[in-house]
């Protein structure tokens, strides 16, 4: 699922200068959840994590690729200086 996440999404968040760092699924209470990190060669604040979710949820539910046991997806930025 992670390939396929990131060759349907990275074309159209690269206009935005920001692509996809990691993709994982995390369990919180219960229930599973898609973590979608983005990264960028500059800062991401807050309007263009909004912007590149929009365009991510928007293919992501177009497409049909969640696996039935996903809750939420959770789109956010991979912070500076993390390896």
């Amino acid at each position: 699922m992670k390939e396929k996440i990131i060759t349907l999404v990275e074309e159209d968040i690269k206009k935005l200068g920001v692509f996809v760092d990691d993709i994982f699924v995390s369990t919180e209470e219960g229930k599973d959840i898609l973590n979608i990190v983005l990264d960028s060669d500059n800062t991401i604040d807050l309007k263009l994590i909004t912007e590149a979710s929009r365009i991510i949820n928007k293919l992501i539910d177009k497409n049909h690729v969640l696996e039935d046991n996903i809750y939420e997806v959770d789109i956010y930025s991979k912070e500076k200086g993390e390896a």
